[in-house]
């Protein structure tokens, strides 16, 4: 339980995870009567919306990641933890990392979600998703490996599969990721390969529903995919994926299994809750839904345990219409200021109404000056709807510094249609051997299933 504020020590509120839900409760909690310590395995809190412009080569990490310490370095009642949690102890009300034991009063997870392969975990070698930095500048590596492979390469079957992009997913992510390949292909890397004309690259985005942006308006939806086919994007709605193996995507199209030969696969269709999902759950009896997210109070609170928060992602909120509420920025900054609100109304000895989401709306680009905003009030599409979804992402970045830096790297891309962070870094992989391993999976493959690119 909350103690009161004649309590002593100060009450103590431990915040695992600095994404939105947990940065925007520490902020709340500034300032404020209570002793915070946050704590997270990586001492930044990374702007995910944007994390698909440095996967295309748009921003750098840096420009969308803010220091953890530096964010909360006015926060004098706050302390930075950098580890990792592993278990809590309810009873002992503790947090257990690898090397210490921390003790809190009230405790907020938010540790977020990952990418899901709904059960084909396996797939993940051959389609990489889009959560943290690391995924980020793997998919970079892979995108710019294959026109650089390309480059060199004489079979022209060979050629069409490294030129050929495939997006599984057609949500915001999906789309924005199609959009901005096909910017590459057509726009920006047109001048610069001798061997190999990029306009004959093929970008396609699969979805298993009936159309793209499922939870946009359909007129939305349907301007969004106007707008992808228009910058080249083969956009494939009703479309299944049966598997991902070897460079080889097998769809199921109605009645029709036929398969895509791709060296570049990218992840945007499910995610799973983090691993903490499952500890909360075996240590408090908490339920989880099918994806493993917290199933919460009216107050995000864990049922049992009024002192237990779950916030963001990994919470399963669902007592404001019935639904879950989507694993959005918007939604985790939201129950963040709750809860630190909510602690603060306890320890005065009042309590707060349920949490209620307001939704400001949902937006997505799709290419330069084009985008679908939805506002509730109002739905934007094109030129108008592309500067509010830039002036959006600008506001909501942490740090000045972060908001100066993107407004000029994209004025910059804007003027030059350049793209200044074409960076192939991490895991090396000779293209030689890329191309040669690939060889003989083509020639079996189309022995089992029709193959095409």
């Amino acid at each position: 339980m909350v103690d009161s504020l004649e309590n002593n020590p100060p009450h103590q509120v431990v915040i695992v995870g600095g994404g939105f839900g947990g940065l925007y409760a520490a902020k709340a909690l500034a300032k404020t009567n209570v002793k915070v310590t946050l704590i997270d395995k990586r001492n930044f809190h990374l702007f995910q919306p944007l994390l698909y412009q440095v996967a295309t080569g748009t921003l750098s990490p840096a420009d969308i990641s803010s220091p953890l310490r530096s964010v909360l370095s006015k926060s004098k009642n706050t302390k930075v933890l950098l580890g990792e949690v592993n278990d809590i102890n309810p009873e002992a009300q503790q947090v257990i990392l690898d090397d210490k034991v921390v003790p809190y009063d009230t405790l907020i997870v938010a540790t977020g979600a990952k990418h899901s392969y709904f059960g084909k975990d396996n797939w993940e070698e051959f389609a990489p998703g889009l959560k943290t930095v690391e995924d980020a500048i793997e998919m970079r590596r892979r995108i710019f490996t294959a026109f650089e492979a390309a480059e060199q390469e004489t079979d022209p079957e060979k050629r069409r599969a490294l030129l050929t992009f495939v997006v599984v997913g057609g949500g915001p992510t999906g789309v924005e990721l199609a959009g901005a390949i096909a910017e590459l292909a057509y726009q920006t890397l047109k001048e610069d390969f001798r061997d190999i004309d990029t306009g004959e690259a093929k970008v396609l985005l699969l979805e298993g529903m009936d159309r793209i942006l499922p939870p946009f308006a359909p007129e939305l939806s349907q301007a969004a995919a106007a707008s992808l086919e228009k910058l080249g994007v083969v956009v494939q709605t009703k479309t299944l994926v049966t598997n991902i193996e070897n460079d080889i995507v097998t769809l199921k199209q109605g009645d029709e299994v036929k398969g895509i030969a791709s060296k570049t696969i990218l992840w945007a269709a499910g995610v799973k809750a983090s691993a903490m999902g499952k500890v909360l759950a075996e240590r408090t009896g908490a339920e989880c839904d099918r994806a493993g997210r917290v199933i919460v109070e009216s107050d995000l609170s864990i049922k049992g345990y009024d002192n237990i928060f779950v916030v963001g992602d990994l919470a399963n909120f669902s007592h404001q219409n019935g639904k879950p509420l989507p694993g959005v920025a918007p939604v985790a900054k939201q129950e963040g200021e709750y809860v630190a609100t909510l602690i603060q109304k306890r320890l005065q000895g009042h309590t707060l109404p349920q949490f209620n989401y307001i939704d400001r709306g949902s937006l997505a680009m799709i290419g330069q000056n084009s985008a679908v905003v939805d506002l509730g009030f109002i739905k934007l599409k094109g030129f108008f709807a592309w500067l509010a979804w830039l002036v959006i992402h600008i506001y909501f970045l942490i740090e000045f510094d972060n908001k100066l830096v993107v407004m000029i790297q994209w004025a910059w891309n804007y003027i030059t249609r350049n793209r200044g962070a074409r960076l192939i870094t991490g895991q090396e992989v000779s293209l030689e051997k890329r191309t040669v391993n690939s060889s003989s999976h083509y020639q079996t493959t189309e022995k089992r299933l029709p193959v095409n690119v």
